[in-house]
């Protein structure tokens, strides 16, 4: 006889994990769960490799963010290792702190330079600020021009190349303007208000979040593998959007990654989580996991990461690509999305085609949540109405 599900969930993400949970928890739904990956938890996934570090198998994930709200549900879910990510660039052999800020431009520039244009940048824009480069590229004051083509040719135009596969550009402001310079000391990558990592990894946390009873979980298991011994009500399709509508205008373009996992015989491999390489070299970061993890140990993990353009069936597709000529293909599929009505809902990274962080994620998918149950009292109102 079929099982029946008031939710089908299609992956295991964030996005799919967070909604899975409101909708069991707080509406009393059956959900269930599936990804066509073996393993839990999106790109988020995580596990303790054989130095004991916890290797993020997609890539370094750093929790950072400034909704309370956001913080505070997944700590239901999990408790945190205090945690600030800091990282350098190599440039010219010397490892320089990124974002840009007043040690970088003592570090990359002579000292009466490095004194006049930080006198510039406070008398413009005062302490604390963060000033996307490209926004400076077309200043009138000259040191402040000298500054930016300086970190726009020695950092940002190659590593985005090689991230991106294009020039600054020809991208979203929304990408470019992550990158800005900083007018004081404040080495930190993220100044949010909450920042940690997960003290027992993100797939224990995906455990917790999954672990309530009226939720079924299926790995190994894409949408078209369901079988005729699953009924379901209603959707939340996660997945890629071009996919879900068989890429009828078609293909969404996408950036990919490889990584080479290295054993290095120390506790640590670098000074700081993350080096960034801007220059020749054809990888881009060099990651070391023994920053991201608690735990004494004599050996760490770093991981080089590869971008690539994205193969569909050879490799995974990573990040949207933010450009105008993407913009219009996802446009067209949101107006399809929109077509299947209440029955089939979409949010999440690949099926908005939006690069978003974690905790943009964790919000949307709670918000999600309590509109698809209509906004009624039992879907944890107090939670919901401050990330609405």
């Amino acid at each position: 006889m079929p099982r029946q599900y008031d939710w089908l969930v299609v992956g295991a993400g964030f996005t799919g994990a967070v909604f899975a949970e409101r909708m069991a928890s707080q509406a009393g739904q059956r959900v269930l769960v599936i990804d066509q990956r073996a393993t839990l938890g999106g790109n988020a996934h995580d596990h303790r490799d054989e130095t004991g570090v916890l290797r993020h198998v997609h890539g370094p994930h750093l929790f950072h963010t400034n909704s309370q709200a956001v913080f505070e549900y997944l700590s239901r879910f999990t408790e945190w290792m205090p945690y600030e990510h800091r990282v350098r660039a190599m440039i010219d052999g010397r490892l320089v702190p990124l974002p840009f800020n007043f040690a970088s431009i003592e570090a990359c520039f002579p000292a009466t330079a490095a004194d006049r244009i930080k006198d510039a940048l406070l008398a413009i824009y005062g302490p604390d600020a963060s000033v996307p480069i490209m926004t400076l590229r077309e200043h009138r004051e000259p040191e402040l021009r000298e500054l930016a083509e300086f970190v726009y040719e020695s950092i940002f135009r190659r590593y985005t190349l090689k991230q991106w596969g294009m020039l600054p550009e020809a991208l979203s402001p929304a990408v470019t303007g992550r990158v800005p310079i900083r007018t004081g000391y404040d080495d930190r990558y993220f100044q949010d208000c909450f920042q940690g990592q997960p003290r027992e990894g993100y797939t224990r946390l995906f455990e917790r979040l999954l672990a309530h009873e009226g939720i079924d979980l299926r790995l190994g298991c894409g949408l078209e593998d369901l079988g005729s011994d699953v009924r379901y009500d209603r959707m939340l399709y996660t997945g890629p959007l071009d996919a879900f509508f068989g890429h009828e205008f078609g293909h969404l373009p996408y950036r990919s990654l490889t990584f080479d996992f290295r054993r290095h015989e120390a506790a640590r491999g670098q000074v700081v989580a993350t080096v960034n390489y801007p220059g020749d070299e054809s990888f881009t970061r060099i990651t070391d996991f023994g920053h991201l993890c608690e735990g004494k140990r004599t050996a760490t993990t770093l991981a080089v990461e590869y971008p690539e353009h994205h193969v569909r069936g050879e490799n995974e597709p990573y990040y949207p690509i933010p450009c105008d000529e993407a913009e219009r293909v996802r446009e067209a599929y949101a107006a399809r999305a929109a077509e299947c009505g209440p029955g089939v809902l979409f949010a999440g990274r690949l099926a908005d085609y939006r690069y978003i962080n974690m905790d943009q994620a964790v919000g949307r998918a709670i918000v999600v949540a309590r509109r698809a149950f209509g906004g009624a009292t039992a879907c944890d109102d107090h939670l919901s109405e401050k990330l609405a």
